[in-house]
């Protein structure tokens, strides 16, 4: 009878340890910038998925940005979708105030939009330059800088950086690695100013990810010839 009794005991304290890790955030406020597709859509489930409230923001894609939300909702969880262009400065602050608003507060920020245009530095136009900058670094700084005048002490800031920070290795991507190579000496340095205050800041430099974002010429690179501009656009 005593063996029975322990094994229940055991199986309930095994169910609530793993509901636990499960829902390690719960009670968590989660803002994933981009997240309306491909990596950025599948980090905004995980989140929810172990508990914690997610916001997302999206440039052009509603559509995808609302089936996330749905997905979410479906599994139990809470998600809002708002569209919030990187480098729109106004839009991205609001973005953090308006979860904020809604969840009550902001735990985690996962700096995920981004975008990229490769061509040969001598017919790179400043227009692409200041697109890449406007996208690529400075919503990501803006996003950073509002949510951390609201995060509290186990905040965490993610950047979704690249491999290209440290090795482009394909022609045409200088200036896209520039960009990402100052995300990794951001990350640095507010890792330092914010440590004080309790919270982490990292970087995830994920290499080629099969997503329907991936621009397949630039992973064939080996056969990549730029006598012409070679260039990619594509936003989240």
């Amino acid at each position: 009878m005593n063996d029975r009794f322990n094994e229940q005991e055991i199986k309930s304290k095994e169910k609530i340890m793993s509901t636990n890790i499960t829902k390690k955030l719960a009670g968590k406020v989660a803002l994933v910038t981009g997240g309306s597709r491909s990596i950025g859509a599948a980090i905004a489930k995980r989140l929810a998925t172990d508990g914690a409230a997610v916001a997302l923001t999206y440039s052009a894609s509603p559509g995808k940005a609302n089936e996330v939300v749905r997905s979410i909702e479906a599994a139990g969880g809470k998600a809002l979708a708002i569209k919030a262009d990187a480098a729109d400065t106004e839009a991205v602050r609001l973005a953090v105030a308006k979860t904020i608003g809604t969840f009550g507060a902001i735990d985690i920020l996962v700096n995920n939009a981004g975008t990229g245009i490769f061509a040969p530095i001598e017919q790179f136009s400043l227009e692409d330059f200041e697109k890449l900058i406007a996208i690529n670094v400075r919503g990501l700084f803006v996003a950073t800088q509002e949510a951390a005048r609201h995060l509290r002490e186990g905040g965490r800031i993610i950047h979704i950086g690249s491999t290209n920070s440290e090795r482009m290795p394909f022609v045409g991507g200088s200036v896209y690695a520039l960009t990402k190579g100052a995300v990794a000496g951001f990350t640095k340095g507010l890792a330092r100013d914010l440590g004080p205050r309790g919270i982490t800041v990292n970087n995830v430099q994920p290499g080629p990810i099969d997503t329907d974002m991936i621009f397949l010429p630039v992973l064939s690179f080996v056969d990549v010839r730029l006598s012409e501009s070679l260039s990619w656009r594509q936003q989240i």
